[in-house]
């Protein structure tokens, strides 16, 4: 069997998906790496890695360079991005570094990756294509007052919950609507939150479909989540998948509400909660490896349901010479 070697970019705290690629690697009994990469040398996750690298930042002029002398370096086979800011560079970039290395860039179309990172293009996304989200209350909207508290506030481009309030009364929006960047407004929701791990191949099929209630969170993570079927959700996800096209493993929140389902974003990528799914069977690393290998992947609910996570943080000690101790 082949060698694979797969990049993760922008390692940070992410310890438990590169256990997660090395375990799958290790389970397939495939030879190869996983190779992880960060801007900081204090970034966990890379000391849990084979080998590590560090990069520049995202936006800099040398960043994909560096990604394809690591790719040529390395000979790594996939790149496995997990921020939200790498996500149009390497939809840019992606021709570019499979046509001069051996990788796969697992990133989704442009167009895709711009209705998830523009929340106005997602709201246009879901309401467009019949999916229910919290109305927007746009400038007209505020101008007429035409709106109940509380309301939700957020940055157009924003990701990990950063800068997102509740709104109670119109002191509030007056204030939010001046310190949060690029503001846009919503109806609050009120409900059970849920994200959906969904695994999708290179042809946009679905291979696995995992709502996980939210039970606690910590700045936009998980800290407590619980697998649940819930065959409503999925069902749902099926045809926002159809309608997307993404490929690889992505995150979609959403509520149920008394009114139904209403959704909140999409991103692309692994989220942080990953590992979750992962654990309960629905293991989109090891898909990965096999797509690689050529496989065809069917779609599948053989997954744990009910799997209760409990998260907790986790040192790295690292000493004066630089070595994991």
């Amino acid at each position: 069997m082949k060698n694979i070697n797969v990049l993760i970019l922008s390692a940070g705290r992410r310890v438990e998906l590169v256990n997660c690629f090395k375990d799958a690697r290790d389970s397939l009994g495939i030879k190869g790496n996983v190779v992880a990469c960060d801007l900081s040398n204090t970034a966990p996750a890379i000391y849990h890695a084979d080998k590590n690298y560090l990069v520049s930042r995202i936006l800099d002029d040398n960043y994909i360079p560096e990604i394809v002398d690591i790719c040529k370096k390395e000979d790594i086979h996939l790149i496995v991005p997990t921020i939200d800011t790498e996500l149009y560079k390497l939809a840019e970039a992606r021709e570019y570094i499979e046509s001069n290395t051996s990788a796969k860039v697992l990133v989704s179309d442009m167009s895709v990756v711009k209705i998830c990172r523009d929340k106005y293009n997602t709201q246009a996304f879901f309401e467009e294509n019949g999916f229910n989200m919290p109305r927007l209350i746009d400038e007209e909207v505020i101008k007429n007052k035409d709106y109940k508290f509380p309301l939700f506030i957020k940055p157009l481009n924003g990701s990990s919950s950063i800068n997102t309030f509740k709104v109670n009364n119109e002191k509030e929006l007056e204030f939010f609507l001046e310190y949060v960047p690029e503001p846009i407004v919503q109806d609050f929701m009120e409900g059970e939150e849920y994200t959906i791990d969904a695994f999708v191949d290179f042809e946009h099929n679905p291979i696995t479909i995992v709502p996980r209630q939210r039970l606690a969170t910590r700045g936009g993570e998980v800290l407590k989540g619980l697998v649940k079927k819930d065959r409503e959700i999925i069902e749902t996800i099926k045809n926002v998948i159809k309608v997307l096209k993404p490929i690889g493993h992505i995150t979609i929140q959403c509520m149920k509400t008394n009114e139904g389902i209403k959704f909140i974003e999409i991103n692309p990528r692994f989220g942080g909660g990953a590992p979750i799914s992962i654990k309960a069977g629905a293991n989109s690393p090891m898909n990965l490896y096999r797509l690689l290998l050529g496989e065809k992947l069917e779609y599948s609910e053989e997954y744990e349901d009910g799997l209760l996570a409990s998260r907790h943080d986790w040192a790295v000690f690292i000493n004066s010479r630089g070595e994991q101790v």
